[in-house]
């Protein structure tokens, strides 16, 4: 983390190195679930590099007791946004999996080989890529389902392709076409479902979700305070026009008091004179 310029903006890259950062020390058990959430929202909440650098000061960044990476100041062309830092390259960290009567899982931070295999009888299975790194920029899952399912979760700007058979069973076909973004890899979901299923889907992974919810509860605590601003200033306003009304209005009771008094005074004066008149 970067401590030569604190007051510079973070970016969504920088936030999001810390929170892997945090996710190592919570499998780690360097943090417990409370500790990880408060950190987490921090990172989530911070605008600039001073404000980040504190969240994983006593942590290092990985399991051989690193010091925490210090935040480039410059943006390297080479990268293509945040997926070139997740194609890894060499081999996956798991290439199979079997589920007999039984589930399996594959989520959380692993490397997705070139080419996955598993395979579901009277049994479930999920593949879970959205925090997972990628061994090649297209990766193969190859789904072998007899009366059972598979589901296979891709993060948004993943490219998707399906080309699996099913008898009396079926692949989700719903998430293909949908365009990659620039650099991020391809996945091909191949295989074979007999009286099973292989379903396919995106989702946001846990932290981004938290991110959104705590962007949209500030645009509601935004939207609010826009609201109570608002509502006192009309507030102010028809407090001024209350104001200036009950003024004009004493103006105006002023000024026949003066009128009247004056008309008094015009009427005495016209009485002297007839008095004097008549006396002479």
């Amino acid at each position: 983390m970067t401590e030569d310029a604190p007051e510079l903006r973070a970016s969504d890259a920088d936030r999001e190195r810390v929170a892997e950062v945090l996710r190592d020390a919570l499998a780690e058990g360097r943090l417990d679930m409370e500790e990880f959430g408060e950190r987490l929202d921090a990172t989530y909440k911070a605008r600039t590099y001073g404000e980040l650098a504190p969240i994983t000061r006593d942590l290092p960044s990985g399991p051989g007791g690193a010091p925490a990476p210090r935040i480039s100041m410059t943006k390297e062309p080479a990268q293509s946004g945040s997926w070139a830092g997740r194609i890894v390259g060499g081999e996956g960290s798991s290439t199979w999996a079997v589920a007999i009567m039984s589930g399996f899982q594959r989520k959380g931070r692993w490397t997705v080989p070139r080419r996955f295999n598993c395979f579901a009888f009277w049994g479930g299975g999920e593949i879970d890529l959205r925090e997972a790194n990628f061994a090649d920029g297209e990766v193969e899952i190859n789904c072998i389902a007899i009366m059972g399912g598979m589901q296979v979760i891709v993060p948004p700007g993943v490219e998707v392709l399906v080309r699996g058979l099913g008898i009396m069973g079926g692949f989700d076909q719903r998430e293909e076409g949908v365009p990659g973004d620039p650099g991020a890899p391809r996945v091909i979901v191949t295989g074979f479902a007999f009286w099973g299923g292989v379903g396919v889907e995106r989702k946001l992974t846990r932290a981004e979700r938290q991110r959104l919810k705590e962007e949209r509860r500030q645009e509601k605590l935004d939207r609010k305070a826009s609201l109570r601003e608002l509502a006192e200033s009309s507030r102010d306003e028809i407090h001024d026009s209350h104001r200036r009304m009950l003024e004009g209005h004493h103006d105006l009771m002023r000024d026949r008091s003066r009128e009247r008094r004056e008309e008094r005074r015009e009427e005495r004066r016209e009485e002297r004179d007839r008095r004097r008149r008549r006396e002479y």
